[in-house]
């Protein structure tokens, strides 16, 4: 049977982890950040990435992220779960713990040596029976994983069905992806959502952020609505919080968890080191930015409000 489109478009939240003052998982944080992002009208989720301060979480902690965000979900949109762990057995392990809670749609993102070592991997995960496979094809400075080897485990690994694109430059990427697979292979992109509105020109389906849910959903809405000039514009608004988060990812983990924090929805922005520092300088700029994003966000409900009250005129 030949492979569709995978049905996910949109925004799909990546969930940074909220921690307490004792650096335990803040739980109800996280499932009040989940009920906002529905509101707020996001496609899907993923828990446990790279943003979330995997490389900081048990498999135990990962496990109880994604079964609190299934439970508050409850099958409204899809829960994509994260196994980035280096070490293959890892994994495995992991993902059967996935499996067994009931998230069938996994990320993978497998350390690259050559085609034949990535392949191998690739299959071994591929076995353990989720329905859906979504590769991380992660590197921040340069091409990521060789076209062919994704075109190849396309074809031949039928549950994976979506590729995550994080790399420099992606645009031509996506395209390339797109263009070699037909349009078959379900393309998002994550890391350079700062490429949002070329992104979407190119044919891009999904995005993957960490937070302003509401503007993020405004942008793909008026996007997809024929609206590409107010599009443009409203993401135009939010480049200068782009320009600073997107420096290091350990500083937009710390800066969207300020955000989140300022926002109400996480109670601490709290983060388990080491991560870069977030010096003086970085706290002036980013509480500036989370002003800024904060008054965009009351401008948008503003409007939506006159737009039901004209509805309902």
């Amino acid at each position: 049977m030949e492979k569709q489109l995978y049905p996910l478009a949109g925004i799909v939240t990546v969930l940074n982890t909220p921690f307490g003052d004792d650096l335990a998982i803040d739980l109800p944080s996280l499932r009040k950040n989940v009920r906002i992002a529905l509101e707020a009208g996001v496609s899907g989720f993923l828990v446990s990435g790279i943003a979330a301060e995997a490389d900081r979480l048990s498999i135990t902690e990962k496990l109880q992220i994604a079964e609190a965000v299934l439970e508050e979900v409850n099958g409204a949109v899809p829960v994509i779960a994260g196994a980035g762990e280096t070490e293959l057995g890892k994994n495995r392990k992991l993902i059967r713990y996935y499996l067994r809670a009931g998230c069938n749609n996994i990320l993978v993102r497998i350390p690259y040596l050559n085609p034949e070592q990535f392949s191998q991997n690739f299959y071994e995960l591929a076995a353990l029976g989720p329905e859906m496979i979504m590769l991380q094809d992660w590197d921040p400075v340069g091409y990521g994983l060789p076209d062919e080897l994704i075109c190849r485990l396309f074809h031949e690994v039928e549950a994976f069905r979506c590729l995550k694109i994080e790399t420099v430059p992606a645009g031509v990427k996506y395209s390339r992806m797109l263009e070699m697979t037909d349009g078959k292979l379900h393309v998002s992109g994550g890391w350079a959502v700062s490429q949002m509105t070329e992104a979407l020109t190119r044919g891009v389906h999904a995005f993957m952020p960490t937070g302003m849910h509401s503007i993020y959903t405004t942008i793909y809405a008026r996007w997809q609505r024929g609206e590409k000039s107010e599009a443009e514009q409203l993401f135009r608004e939010i480049l200068p919080v782009l320009s600073f988060s997107n420096q290091h990812l350990d500083i937009s983990i710390r800066f969207f968890k300020q955000l989140l924090h300022r926002q109400g929805v996480y109670q601490t922005p709290l983060v388990r080191e080491p991560l870069l520092p977030f010096d003086k300088v970085h706290r002036e700029i980013a509480f500036e930015l989370i002003e800024w994003i904060c008054r965009i966000e009351n401008r948008l409900r503003a409007q939506q409000r006159q737009e039901m009250l004209k509805g309902v005129v």
